[in-house]
Parts: C-alpha cells; sequence; structure tokens
C-alpha cells in the first residue's frame, strides 16, 4: 500500500516546525525509537519527560540528550515500570504535579517475545501487563491533563497484531495452558490497539477534545527483541538487521512523531513505513486490518481493563 498524501518520501521530521512551549511525555525513552523520537522533539525546542523504567538508563540517556543539544535542552524522566501498577499511579501523580501541560502522550514503551511465561507484580501477564494494562491505567490517570492541553494520546502498536489468534483470549488472559511468545505479544499490541479505538469511540461519543492515533515503528534496529526475546528470535533478528528489511531506530521514530504533531491525520487507521511488507519505507497510512476495531471484542476488552487496573474512566 503505497499513501501519496506526504509525497514518495513520505512523512519525515522536515515537516515539523517549532515546538517551543510544547510538551511531550514518551514512555519507554531512554533507548530505541523511544530516545530517537525524543531527539527529534528536543531538536524543535520542544520539552520532553521521559518514563522510564531504569533511573541508570534514563540519567545517561538525559546526559546524552543534553551533550547533543545543549544544557538547556527541556528534558527530564520519571521513574515509571509499566509492569508494576503502583509505579504506574506514583509516576501519573508526579507527572500531573510536574507537568501543566501535555501536547501528546507517547506509549512507546514495550516488552517482546517473552519466551517463557512471567507474571506481573500484580499477577498478569507480563506482555500483556506491561504493554496493554500499564498504558490503560496512564492514559486514564492523565487523561484530563492532556485533555486540558487540546492534546494527544499516541499508541505504539506492532504488526505483530497480525500474528496469532487475532482476537483477545478471554478464558485465559494469562496464557495458563497453552502459553507461546509470539502469540502473546500479538495480543498484547493488539489489546494496545483495541484500547485506542475504543477511545477513539468513547471520545467521539462525549465530545472530548483528545486526538488518538495508532502507529508503528516497522522493522527497526531496536534493543526490544535483545531485551526480551529468546535466543533463536535474537538470532533471527540480528540477521535480519544485514538486510534492506531492517531500518534505523531514528526512522522507526518518524511514525510516533508524525502522530504527536501532524494535523490532518485520520484516527481510525494505522500509521507506519509503507515499503516492503510495511516493514520499512515511506511513512505514511498503512493497511489496517478489521479484526483490529472488532467492536464487541473492543468494549468487552475495555471492560476487562478498567477491571484489572482498577481504573474507570470517567466520561
Amino acid at each position: 500500500m503505497t499513501d501519496t498524501k506526504f509525497g514518495p518520501n513520505g512523512w519525515t521530521p522536515e515537516r515539523l516546525g517549532d515546538l517551543k512551549g510544547k510538551t511531550y511525555l514518551i514512555t519507554g525513552a531512554n533507548a530505541g525509537a523511544g530516545f530517537q523520537a525524543a531527539r527529534i522533539l528536543l531538536s524543535k525546542g520542544a520539552r520532553v519527560v521521559m518514563l522510564n523504567r531504569s533511573a541508570e538508563k534514563s540519567q545517561a540517556a538525559v546526559a546524552d540528550l543534553k551533550t547533543e543539544f545543549g544544557t538547556d535542552a527541556d528534558v527530564s524522566f520519571i521513574r515509571m515500570d509499566l509492569a508494576s501498577l503502583a509505579s504506574v499511579r506514583a509516576a501519573a501523580a508526579e507527572t500531573l504535579i510536574s507537568v501543566s501541560r501535555i501536547d501528546a502522550l507517547i506509549c512507546n514503551a514495550a516488552i517482546a517475545q517473552v519466551p517463557t511465561q512471567k507474571l506481573t507484580e500484580d499477577g498478569f501477564e507480563s506482555q500483556l501487563g506491561t504493554n496493554h494494562y500499564g498504558h490503560f491505567l496512564l492514559c486514564g490517570m492523565l487523561f484530563d491533563r492532556i485533555e486540558k492541553s487540546t492534546g494527544r494520546i499516541v499508541v505504539v502498536a506492532s504488526l505483530g497484531y497480525n500474528m496469532g489468534i487475532k482476537t483477545i483470549q478471554f478464558d485465559d488472559m494469562n496464557w495458563d495452558k497453552n502459553y507461546s511468545a509470539n502469540p502473546v505479544y500479538s495480543q498484547s499490541k493488539l489489546a494496545q490497539m483495541m484500547f485506542a479505538y475504543e477511545l477513539q469511540d468513547h471520545i467521539a461519543s462525549t465530545g472530548k477534545g483528545v486526538e488518538v492515533y495508532v502507529c508503528h515503528p516497522g522493522s527497526s534496529a531496536t534493543s526490544l527483541i535483545a531485551t526480551s526475546g529468546n535466543w533463536l528470535t535474537k538470532l533471527l533478528f540480528r540477521l535480519m538487521t544485514l538486510t534492506p528489511m531492517v531500518q534505523s531506530a531514528e526512522k522507526g521514530a518518524y511514525p510516533e512523531v508524525m502522530c504527536a504533531t501532524e494535523d490532518g491525520l485520520e484516527q481510525r487507521a494505522l500509521y507506519g513505513p509503507t515499503g516492503r511488507m510495511e516493514f520499512v519505507g515511506p511513512v505514511g497510512r498503512g493497511t489496517l486490518n478489521p479484526h483490529a476495531y472488532d467492536k464487541p471484542v473492543m468494549e468487552r476488552l475495555w471492560t476487562a481493563s478498567e477491571e484489572a487496573t482498577g481504573f474507570n474512566w470517567a466520561f
């Protein structure tokens, strides 16, 4: 599929104007596409607040960015572990105290292809708990501040949503009976997309002033697989990085920066690379398969997510 909206080269950061006075929150921003998104936004004068699990890696990332953009670069971090609902609540509370406006919350952090079943401290399968439930709670707690800022929520999904069973395994969401790394990862990313599209519907029915966009980085050379995949997955991905089917982490950041800043985008869409297999190539609107917005499943997931996180969205 080719999207011609932004011309043959697709969306690139050259389209960005001055972002002084704007504030962007990015989860998982101390490495990979999240770090590159922070770089791009800082280069245009924005304020960037990282929400990261590792304080040590965050301090190093902030130091690197201040070295590149100067000591006046407005970049900071708040410690948050998406796998802990208590940590998410604490980070959201700290954010509401220290961040007066949120032009976009970019839900970038993720874990992937965890080889054997692991549970979060709250008892959730780790990929669903981190990728979906953690972000579901974070977005809910920050939603009023985002709306007050006429801001956006950007959900960074994955083409992995097309793998596996292509729905939510409601009778065993922790996959106690049939755990397998890839289908479970697929469910977690599908859950994130369904959350975003159901949130769009809630917003449309209540007239709230928040836009919600979904994107994916394509096949990018980040540390995601290296940090959580099994040895075979790591090996295969390392071999792939030697081919034209993998692009840089910087290009992997383009879709999320575009969704955080560009006007005139469609909400019921999936943005990312539009080249070969939509792994690489010019950034624009890609293919969105209908199982990602299956309304009865989205509604059931929303209810299940509120129950799991103990957070009820007040629309």
